[in-house]
């Protein structure tokens, strides 16, 4: 049983999901992106019209990091699904010039909001919580629940998503620990996620 378990597993994560493509602006564009206005409290209202969790991912051209997820991560089909079925995942170009409204009603060049939501790093992926714990006037940076930079492994990635849905960031258990006790059983059972 424990075999087929693996099998099953195995060729799960080996059936590709759909690649990003490249965008005019040098971003990857993936099919659970959205194309808005970009504004954050619409977003977030759309985001929660849908049953999704609203997800900014910030990325850059040229980025090897960003080609990484895109390529290894992204695809793999369990969170590829969950980004399509969980996430309403809107895109940001940390030195792009299309206008974002800020939550606080704001409204800056991304690359003014990147700076102004404290965004050093690309990936960088921001997890917002429901409207209506979005405190009124609160920026961008205030109202994320997590701010997640860098390029992850599958497992790592698959974990934080997961975690975000599950509110974790509410709880006592911080996401490492979470990650590390879901792994290590994860490993167990033999269904674990290479990175």
């Amino acid at each position: 049983m424990r075999f087929l378990t693996t099998l099953a597993t195995t060729i799960a994560f080996a059936l590709p999901a759909v690649a990003a493509t490249m965008g005019d602006d040098g971003l990857h564009k993936a099919d659970w992106m959205h194309d808005t206005f970009r504004d954050m409290s619409e977003d977030l209202a759309d985001a929660e019209a849908e049953g999704k969790r609203l997800l900014v991912i910030w990325e850059q051209r040229g980025c090897v990091y960003c080609r990484k997820m895109h390529e290894e991560v992204f695809v793999v089909p369990a969170i590829h699904d969950k980004l399509m079925s969980d996430y309403y995942v809107v895109q940001m170009n940390m030195f792009g010039d299309v206008e974002v409204t800020d939550f606080d009603g704001e409204a800056l060049p991304e690359k003014e909001m990147a700076l102004k939501w404290g965004v050093m790093f690309t990936p960088t992926m921001m997890f917002f919580p429901p409207e209506s714990e979005v405190a009124e006037g609160a920026t961008g940076r205030q109202a994320a629940v997590v701010m997640m930079p860098g390029a992850f492994g599958k497992s790592t990635t698959d974990h934080l998503l997961d975690w975000v849905l599950e509110e974790g960031y509410n709880g006592d258990e911080n996401f490492q620990k979470y990650h590390y006790e879901r792994f290590n059983a994860e490993q167990a059972a033999g269904t674990a996620m290479s990175d």
